[in-house]
Parts: structure tokens; sequence; C-alpha cells
């Protein structure tokens, strides 16, 4: 869970409900605040000192929902990891701007650049592993191109990293300042 703390989030402020069952049968809503959102969760800040149970429905504004469990909580803040582990680029889309996605593109791309560097791999030894060019290693370390879950998991093998920290870890200095 502390990948998911330490999460590369996109600042968003945007309303949305958070939906649980209240253990009775039926739904509670809660409106709260989503305060910045990645692909694998949310920082989400309650409108009410309300309870809410460990896993519920996150509705965005444009109607998306989103299964999550509560990852951390501090007083009305709390951390939503989304169920399924991560959110589809469409998904994605829906919850975050196209700016807050190039953010989150660029901020994977120097997680990779990072493992790779530190393993040891040139660009083209990776490609090769994943039957990719490398430049497409290339471009998506640059955060030009999203990079498909299923390589992503395929990359994590590699490098002998963990996906969370890949998709959502620290970004590395030199991205940061940029």
């Amino acid at each position: 869970m502390s990948d998911h703390r330490a999460a590369a989030r996109h600042q968003t402020l945007r309303t949305g409900i958070v939906e649980f069952d209240n253990g009775a049968g039926s739904t509670v809503s809660v409106p709260c605040t989503i305060r910045d959102v990645s692909g694998t969760g949310a920082r989400l800040e309650l409108n009410s000192s309300a309870w809410v149970a460990d896993e519920f429905t996150l509705v965005f504004s444009n109607g998306l929902r989103k299964s999550c469990r509560v990852a951390w909580r501090k007083e009305r803040l709390f951390g939503a990891a989304f169920a399924d582990g991560y959110a589809s680029l469409t998904e994605q889309a829906a919850m975050m701007t196209a700016d807050e996605q190039a953010r989150h593109r660029l901020g994977i791309g120097a997680r990779v650049r990072s493992a790779r560097e530190s393993r040891g791999y040139t660009q083209a030894q990776l490609a090769e592993r994943l039957s990719v060019t490398a430049a497409f290693v290339a471009e998506a370390e640059q955060g030009g191109v999203d990079i498909p879950l299923y390589q992503l998991m395929r990359i994590a093998d590699l490098l002998m990293v963990g996906l969370d920290g890949l998709v959502a870890g620290p970004v590395p200095d030199e991205v940061d300042a940029a």
C-alpha cells in the first residue's frame, strides 16, 4: 500500500460521490472532493465526517463509477486504491485531463528508464526482450506513448521491480524538476 501513497498523483480538485452499502441493505452516498488521481487510485477528502466502508464505489462527476478499497485514512482524507488494480486508458481519460495524462505517462516513462538503467539494460536490450522496437522504448520513456498494461507487467518482471512502483512510485528527481 505504501506504493499507492507515494504515487505520483495529479491534482484535480473535482467533486465526486463515495457510495457504499451501509450493512443494512441500503446505499449511502457521501459527497467528496477528489483531490488527486492516478492510474491506481485517488486521494479523497470527505465533505462531511461520515464513516466510509472499506470497499466502496467512487462516482466521478462525469458518471464514471470505479470500485475502490480504502488504502489509508487520516481523518476526512483517505486514499482509495482501485479494486481492479489499474484504471484502463478510457477510464483514465475520463478521470484526468490531457495534461494530467501526459504528466502521468512521463512519470511512468521516467520510472521505467530509471529501473532499466539500474539493471544495466540498454533500450535496445529491453526492446528485444519485450519484442518491441527500441524506438518504442525510447518514446515510452519520454512519455510520448502509453505502455500497455501487459507490457508494464512484463517490464516489471524483467527489471525485477513492482508494477505499483512503475505505475505509481516516486518519480526520479530529474523529472520532478521539469
